[in-house]
């Protein structure tokens, strides 16, 4: 069944790197298909996802499965002998999953209008994302993880934005250390994982990623 699996990403995505890390949780082995979307979009892309044309893609026995918080589930429950992902209280479950929808509605748009917007509109936007965070920290409270001593489906859904940590301080000229000091902690909990420290890029080579599409965006 290994044999039989594809994943079609992007280096830098953080919802790519949230598939590696189940997968990796779950020791599956898989080919890796990296799209490079600065350039464009491969058919193959269009092809396995053409309602909403992104990465990252997972192709189990010939058939895709989109959008990665979906992945991750599939995920535990097709592999399911070790490592679970998911709690197993259906009102834990729920609230995991209700966590992990605010992160894929909150912070990449908050983000993406912070980094195109200037003066008093991006100030605006620097605080709206500050304060997602600011949340976030505040349900993970003084325990290790967010499932409490283990690590699972909320952890994996927001430790990929700590690789873009540094961009986010960067464009915005402030510091996520002193704005959340528990998320960091909790972060850096979670990078001590190897499943976690092996698929997140250096910081500084996602912020060079972006300066490379904000080039690309001004042509």
């Amino acid at each position: 069944m290994e044999e039989e699996v594809v994943l079609l990403d992007a280096w830098a995505s953080m919802f790519g790197m949230r598939v590696r890390i189940a997968l990796a949780e779950k020791g599956v082995r898989y080919e890796y298909k990296e799209e490079y979307l600065i350039k464009g979009k491969s058919p193959f892309l269009l092809q396995v996802n053409p309602i909403h044309k992104q990465v990252p893609v997972l192709i189990h026995k010939g058939r895709p499965i989109c959008e990665s918080a979906i992945i991750v589930q599939y995920i535990d429950e097709v592999w399911n002998d070790k490592n679970p992902i998911m709690p197993s209280d259906p009102y834990e479950k729920a609230q995991a999953r209700f966590w992990v929808d605010f992160i894929d509605k909150k912070i990449y748009e908050t983000w993406r209008k912070m980094w195109l917007s200037e003066g008093e509109e991006h100030e605006t936007w620097k605080k709206e994302l500050i304060s997602i965070f600011k949340q976030l920290e505040e349900i993970l409270g003084d325990k290790a993880f967010y499932g409490g001593d283990t690590f699972g489906f909320l952890d994996i859904g927001l430790i990929p934005f700590y690789s873009w940590f540094y961009a986010y301080e960067t464009y915005g000229n402030f510091k996520m250390e002193a704005e959340c000091p528990k998320l960091i902690a909790w972060a850096k909990r979670c990078m001590q994982r190897d499943t976690v420290s092996k698929t997140l890029p250096d910081q500084k080579k996602v912020y060079d990623h972006v300066l490379a599409m904000r080039k690309a965006l001004e042509k």
